[in-house]
């Protein structure tokens, strides 16, 4: 095993272990944590892909802002120390099965796909190229989405005013 095998599968294993804890956490702010360390994985599987730019956006953007966010929300929130969340449900059973279903779809496909492995190029430059598609190529679907999350945006705001 080398080096970078080595690296890739303790981010792999950061990743998916955190994941789990955000799961599997019956305390708010042992998930949002653990919600750290997954997001910080990913942003670390995305450096192994060569994707330098997502890498980074990953950080700023989700990291930086909406972890920051649910961290606010959730420390501004009345009485939240004492807060435990139960994962009680009927339907456990019937979630693990549908979940083990899908895993073993998942894992035959994987298995029996014939994969093509060529050497891989490491690009020289990543986001001249992401600059030219977002704002050459893409222009429209890029201004569409931008302007339907500003729809959003005012929505959420108009919705969560006090009616008076």
């Amino acid at each position: 095993m080398t080096g970078t095998s080595f690296i890739f599968w303790i981010v792999a294993l950061l990743t998916v272990g955190s994941a789990a804890g955000v799961v599997f956490s019956k305390n708010l702010i042992y998930s949002a944590i653990a919600l750290l360390f997954s997001l910080l994985g990913v942003a670390g599987l995305y450096v192994f892909l060569w994707a330098d730019f997502i890498a980074v956006t990953q950080i700023l953007i989700y990291v930086g802002g909406i972890l920051v966010l649910i961290i606010f929300g959730i420390m501004l929130t009345h009485r939240i120390t004492n807060v435990q969340l139960s994962h009680s449900s009927i339907q456990r059973g019937v979630g693990g099965v549908i979940v083990l279903v899908i895993f073993a779809g998942l894992s035959a496909m994987i298995l029996n796909a014939p994969w093509h492995r060529s050497p891989a190029i490491e690009p020289l430059e990543t986001v001249r190229e992401i600059g030219r598609m977002l704002m050459i190529n893409y222009l429209l679907p890029f201004e569409v989405a931008s302007i339907l999350l500003l729809a959003a945006l005012m929505g959420a705001a108009l919705l969560s005013r006090k009616t008076d």
